[in-house]
């Protein structure tokens, strides 16, 4: 996403130095009582290489059985480690870019869990076609898992706890939208309840804030198909940014898929997080990855101000104030760098308070201190994944809207946690770091709000329903195409395809 006002521009001038970069998350150790441990998979989907071709229900199966094999695998050895509970990505049984008919044979009957009781592993009988539910739910008591495949979660004694219908499709022609909107949730013994909400859903008022504020819910599973997209939505950068800002932990488990720029999967807490983004050196496999991280139960009080000790570090060499508006947002920035050598990086201090009109429309307020990917002020906003230059920073604006996300993403796509975050019942937002270990690419606060906006729609037609078994979501059949939406090989937004 690209900043519309670029009102002011800092130069910094620092040493380029080598710098070890971590590709997960680091973890706090000693995690207090009650506790529980969980789990994340990203998995490098095996996709239909035609899957705009109708197959039959044998061959539809025969691919979605490859990638469970995998899954089985996986939920095995989380496991061995004492998982509890594991989150699969979206569309990692299928994959994306089907047509409404060549979806077809990947359709299961799933039953709501509020209306019937049904555990498909040791009542395999009662439905037909639900070979894929089946697996799943066996998977899940086989290795006594809580088990989340979007948007069915099974208890570890293999019965389905709850379903869910994406609410907010981006370009998914195959789906329809749920004709209400779901809030769904579900209960653990070991962690209390959890909410469920997918892919693009993490931008939107419904139903995400709508489990956080009228639910109180503080645990959220996301499965998610993530095209990463700098300078401000890539995976990992969003998600530890939700985390943070609403103050809740996020199991967020994405698809591996280079060519595609899909990689970023992480466990969120407030306090604590271990996440994983894929770098791909040449003749290396493209590989998933499984995170397990014991976590901290949480309370519902999330929107409680939160406040960590800040931390400390050498200041000194130049330093300065700025501020941009736009409209009624004003951002405030406060830096600070050691002089360090002779590398010039250009940075520019953006404020946005609008509609953001690419692939959709989307109210927003974001004040970002983004690295530019030159020495000319036109090449601020474009993506960016390497930098030098450590900066301490107050990144400060009064917003119109609750919702507002602190994000920090360092060199080689290290997510940080800020020293502090602070937030006032006025609206004003702020966030604090020092002593940075790798160079700042981008310091954002990210504010969605509601009003003016124009939700992504998706022309509803009429024709045979049925539930995708790995989405939940309701879809039809023959019907005749809606153009006009992205393939996923074009990386410029926020979700893709199918999320």
């Amino acid at each position: 996403m690209s900043l519309r006002v670029l009102l002011a521009v800092v130069v910094y001038v620092l040493y380029l130095s080598p710098v070890t970069l971590t590709r997960a998350g680091d973890k706090t150790e000693g995690t207090p009582d009650p506790s529980y441990v969980a789990a994340v998979y990203e998995h490098r989907v095996i996709l239909n290489p035609e899957p705009h071709v109708p197959l039959s229900r044998d061959a539809a199966l025969k691919h979605m059985m490859r990638n469970l094999k995998v899954y089985e695998e996986q939920a095995a050895r989380a496991a061995e480690q004492g998982a509890q509970i594991i989150v699969f990505p979206e569309d990692g049984i299928h994959g994306f870019n089907f047509s409404r008919l060549s979806i077809s044979g990947y359709l299961e009957t799933i039953p709501d869990p509020l209306t019937e009781d049904w555990n498909p592993c040791t009542q395999p009988d009662r439905h037909n076609h639900t070979e894929v539910l089946q697996s799943l739910s066996c998977m899940a008591r086989r290795h006594q898992l809580y088990l989340f495949n979007t948007n069915v979660v099974f208890r570890s004694d293999g019965s389905l706890a709850a379903r869910y219908h994406k609410q907010n499709l981006f370009f998914e022609k195959e789906f329809n939208t749920p004709p209400r909107l779901e809030v769904v949730t579900f209960d653990t013994p070991f962690a209390g309840r959890f909410g469920v909400f997918t892919c693009f859903d993490i931008l939107f008022h419904d139903p995400t804030v709508r489990l956080l504020e009228q639910e109180g819910i503080r645990q959220m599973v996301y499965p998610t198909a993530w095209i990463n997209t700098l300078p401000l939505l890539t995976a990992v950068q969003f998600q530890r940014a939700v985390s943070l800002g609403a103050n809740v932990t996020l199991l967020a488990a994405n698809l591996r898929h280079d060519s595609k720029a899909m990689t970023g999967s992480g466990i969120f807490t407030p306090s604590t997080s271990i996440y994983h983004h894929a770098f791909h050196p040449p003749g290396e496999p493209e590989d998933g990855k499984l995170l397990v991280l014991r976590i901290p139960v949480l309370d519902s009080d999330w929107l409680a101000t939160q406040k960590q000790a800040k931390g400390q570090g050498e200041t000194g060499g130049e330093e300065g104030q700025l501020t941009v508006c736009d409209g009624p947002l004003c951002c405030h920035l406060q830096y600070r760098r050691s002089p360090q050598g002779g590398n010039t990086e250009l940075y520019a201090l953006g404020a946005f308070a609008g509609n953001h009109t690419v692939y959709g429309r989307f109210a927003l307020q974001v004040c970002a201190l983004v690295r530019c990917s030159g020495s000319e002020v036109s090449s601020c906003g474009k993506g960016v994944e390497e930098a030098e230059s450590r900066v301490d920073f107050r990144l400060e604006g009064k917003f119109g809207t609750r919702y507002v996300y602190p994000s920090m993403l360092g060199s080689g796509m290290v997510v940080d946690r800020p020293d502090l975050i602070e937030k006032t019942t006025d609206g004003r937002v702020a966030m604090e770091h020092s002593g940075m270990t790798v160079g700042l690419v981008t310091a954002c606060l990210y504010g969605r709000t509601e009003a003016d906006e124009i939700r992504q729609q998706n022309t509803q037609v009429s024709a045979p329903r049925g539930n995708n078994p790995t989405t939940g979501e309701e879809v039809v059949g023959n019907v005749q195409e809606e153009a006009q939406e992205p393939e996923h090989e074009e990386a410029g937004h926020p979700g893709q395809g199918e999320s």
